[in-house]
């Protein structure tokens, strides 16, 4: 199979081979008490719950009323501690609830539902109700993105597999020990995308979307492993496996799209307008647990790596753990003697080293979108002081959406939002291959954030001051 791929990216080292080895392994805080962050995407959602009341195990505990809000659950059983304000990652400060468990193995699950004798409502409703968002990082409801715009045409149903970032693993050990699930998580999607019930399709796939396992070719020992269950399931008309180079940002959405299907998804668009779909591997998974287990999103699998860990892992933990909660017993860190001090850990991320957080300690908890955490030694990070740009063009060269890093920069540093604007700021996905290859060492991607930011901040001034015009001018004219 000829692996398919885009142009630029770059080839950071994978070291894949510290955890791929590595079973998924369930683990439960050492201190029996998760920190459970009040929303994890969509809409803000407000607690439900009390300090003091006493939960079950899969319980909504915060959720909203809006179409983009996204119910949180209870991963234990016990008791709510306390509603607070916690270190999440990003370095923020978001409202948490902290659940003390105990050993009552009390749970409040949903009732099972066939998936293929539901309707589409009954089908969204149900990700819905279960929580699920995107679990790749950027947490987006599942129920929105799986009820496109009427006016747009779903051709294919995408899983991001190509796992691109170095060090993290747990998709990988997924689809190898779960790849049952895989494929029913994403025969799921596909029905609820072709109409559910009632709908184009039938149960049996054989009308509307089709679906794409998109696996980066260093994982190709997967092949023959995902196609035996594809073959297994009877989907073999509607189900293929797409293999593509292994290249970073291989797994951002717009360059699966453009290997898969050869299509472009337009600038400031969505999958949707490209006829596209696309769900993470951990995502199709937990949708099937929705349906087949009644089980709500409140544990995830996820890497422990980096040349500062003892021995990385590869952990399936409960929605709220705290990373340093899981040390000693589940991983251990390097450089607590003399001799293994240039193996300490000096930097802590949140995901992977090309478009993680950088985190302030361990002491966050483990949110729906969290794939990793990865500790870095010295050797393995570049902190030396930037220098001035000289004008290379490597940023140029690498960047995958043809943009000039560079100029954006200039523009942001001079103030002139708006022709940083016209260079493609908005359209800079944050993969970090331009910071990767500078030979100065600027912060581009930090400067690039700061400006999306004001930006934004901008946007959000100027909707409020016509949303306020609009209001000034309905009170005038009732009276």
């Amino acid at each position: 199979m000829r692996a398919k791929t885009f142009k630029g990216g770059i080839h950071p080292k994978e070291y894949k081979e510290l955890s791929n080895k590595c079973p998924i392994t369930p683990a439960f805080p050492l201190s029996k008490t998760v920190t459970i962050p009040v929303t994890m995407g969509g809409a803000p959602n407000q607690p439900v719950v009390a300090v003091g009341e006493e939960v079950a195990k899969g319980q909504i505990i915060a959720c909203g009323e809006g179409f983009m809000n996204c119910p949180v659950h209870s991963s234990v059983s016990g008791k709510v501690k306390k509603i607070q304000n916690c270190l999440v990652t990003g370095n923020g400060m978001a409202p948490c609830i902290i659940i003390e468990a105990d050993d009552s193995g009390r749970e409040k699950l949903l009732p099972v539902l066939d998936p293929f004798e539901c309707t589409k409502e009954q089908a969204l409703a149900r990700v819905k109700e279960a929580g699920i968002v995107g679990m790749g990082g950027a947490s987006f409801p599942a129920h929105v993105k799986l009820n496109p715009p009427a006016d747009k045409t779903i051709d294919y149903v995408l899983v991001n597999a190509a796992e691109c970032e170095p060090y993290l693993t747990c998709d990988e050990r997924t689809m190898l020990e779960q790849s049952e699930k895989v494929i029913d998580g994403l025969s799921i999607v596909l029905h609820i995308i072709n109409g559910g019930k009632g709908g184009t399709s039938t149960g049996s796939l054989s009308a509307g979307a089709k679906g794409i396992i998109v696996l980066e070719d260093n994982k190709e020992y997967l092949l023959p492993v995902l196609q035996k269950e594809i073959d297994k399931a009877g989907f073999a008309k509607k189900i293929s496996v797409c293999l593509v180079k292994t290249k970073y940002p291989q797994g951002a959405e717009k360059f699966i799209v453009s290997a898969a299907t050869g299509r472009e998804i337009p600038s400031a668009k969505l999958p949707a307008d490209a006829g596209c779909v696309i769900s993470n591997v951990g995502t199709v998974c937990a949708i099937s647990d929705a349906f087949r287990l009644g089980l709500p999103l409140i544990e995830r699998a996820l890497t422990i790596s980096g040349g500062a860990v003892q021995k990385p892992v590869n952990l399936k933990v409960p929605v709220g753990t705290i990373v340093s909660d899981l040390m000693p017993d589940f991983f251990t860190l390097k450089g607590d003697s003399e001799s293994e001090k240039a193996n300490q850990a000096v930097k802590i991320i949140s995901g992977g080293p090309m478009m993680g957080f950088a985190m302030v300690s361990a002491d966050f908890p483990v949110a729906k979108g969290t794939s990793g955490v990865t500790f870095l030694t010295e050797k393995e990070t570049f902190l030396e002081e930037e220098s001035q740009c000289i004008s290379c063009g490597s940023c140029v060269a690498k960047c995958a959406m043809r943009l000039s890093p560079a100029l954006i920069v200039r523009e942001l540093k001079a103030g002139n939002i708006e022709k940083a604007k016209s260079f493609g700021l908005m359209d800079c996905i944050e993969c970090g291959c331009c910071a990767f290859v500078c030979p100065a060492k600027v912060n581009l991607i930090q400067r690039i954030r700061l400006g999306k930011g004001i930006v934004r901040q901008k946007m959000a001034e100027e909707r409020a001051k016509a949303q306020a015009k609009a209001a000034a001018e309905k009170s005038q004219g009732g009276k």
